[in-house]
């Protein structure tokens, strides 16, 4: 990797600097008009239009983009021009592993090198990392940037449909959670995915619905959306990871159309749950891993995956 003096000048009209606090509005903002651009160019036929955030959901992104400046100064960074913000990268480590939590550049600005640039500074906060981990788009240039930074990538799928409520089974020793759980979450965490999530479960509680399974057989926990479907989904065995995705189910409405995704081949268990639960079965993005193999049981979340 070639040197670069972040906070400088690079050989364009743009320079790379630290993200800072007072940037979270305006990294925000762009955020929401690059994904929802992403989103447009990869929307399958027949999928809804894609949306923009609400107000809520940017508040929430905005807060999640301060809490990463306050726990990885060293891995958020941002690329400004004349113009203002026109690209931002944030990345975590957690325990030995460098993690990819959002990467974004200001649609039509692409081919300056200002994503290179990024992904460089971002990739130095991961020095001594034995890990890495990145949940990929279909974007093929994103996907052609993170296996020339020596990720190998795999493909993901996304079950989508109406649970069929008649397939439902009956789950038991599943209870809510709270963060009084967080040691048994971050312990999940590390027989499963080698890292603790850490600081970041303290964000996720605040927006997300816990479930927990605590059992002498097996144990496990998951983040719910509004809707029920699972945010991010850990467990120490398949059969306690499967009756977690029924619980999340089971949360669903009967009219709502339901997404559970990031599905990698090695979590068959959660194909099978979808399919029996009246699903379809998608390919949609990849896991980037560097020197690991995709999690298993685990539904990793975008973010903090």
């Amino acid at each position: 990797m070639g040197h670069l003096s972040y906070g400088e000048p690079v050989p364009a009209d743009y320079y790379v600097r630290p993200m800072r606090l007072e940037d979270s509005t305006a990294v925000e903002q762009l955020s929401d008009e690059a994904f929802h651009d992403l989103m447009v160019r990869t929307r399958r036929a027949g999928w809804p239009e894609p949306e923009r955030r609400s107000a809520t959901a940017s508040a929430r992104w905005a807060a999640w983009a301060r809490h990463l400046v306050r726990t990885d100064p060293g891995g958020c960074w941002v690329a400004e021009d004349d113009s203002g913000i026109i690209g931002a990268v944030a990345a975590i480590r957690r325990d030995t592993t460098w993690i990819l939590s959002s990467f974004f550049v200001r649609p039509g600005l692409q081919g300056r090198g200002v994503g290179r640039q990024l992904l460089d500074a971002a990739l130095s906060h991961g020095k001594g990392c034995l890990r890495g981990l990145i949940a990929s788009s279909d974007d093929p240039a994103a996907a052609r940037r993170y296996r020339a930074a020596g990720f190998t990538l795999h493909p993901t799928m996304l079950l989508r449909g109406r649970v069929n409520r008649a397939a439902l089974p009956v789950v038991e020793r599943v209870r809510e959670g709270t963060l009084g759980d967080v040691d048994l979450m971050n312990s999940v965490d590390r027989r499963v995915r080698d890292a603790a999530h850490g600081a970041d479960h303290e964000v996720m509680a605040a927006e997300f619905r816990i479930v927990v399974a605590d059992r002498t057989t097996g144990q496990g926990y998951a983040y719910l959306r509004a809707d029920g479907s699972p945010y991010l989904l850990a467990a120490t065995n398949r059969r306690t990871a499967a009756d977690l995705l029924w619980e999340a189910l089971a949360a669903t409405s009967p009219d709502d159309v339901v997404e559970v995704p990031h599905v990698t081949a090695v979590n068959e268990w959660a194909v099978d749950v979808g399919m029996t639960a009246g699903l379809e079965l998608h390919t949609y993005g990849y896991l980037a891993v560097r020197h690991t193999k995709p999690p298993m049981p685990y539904l990793h979340s975008g973010r903090f995956l």
